[in-house]
């Protein structure tokens, strides 16, 4: 499973990403072209509370006025 989803506010872009490697998953949140989390998972439990968290702060963003693209 891959996952790329992207917000936006006032020229600002906040982004996360999983990414299906051969010996598991990277999971990146990124804000404009800084880096804010970055992990390799083996364990695909891991990568469903990363996502769960990935949700809540989308959640929070928009509630600030960023927009899902």
């Amino acid at each position: 499973m891959s996952l790329d989803r992207q917000l936006n506010s006032l020229g600002h872009v906040h982004r996360f990403l999983v990414i299906d490697e051969p010996s598991g998953w990277e999971v990146r949140e990124e804000e404009d072209t800084s880096v804010i989390r970055h992990r390799h998972r083996e364990d695909w439990h891991r990568v469903e509370r990363d996502i769960r968290l990935f949700d809540l702060t989308a959640l929070a963003l928009k509630r600030e006025g960023w927009t899902e693209s």
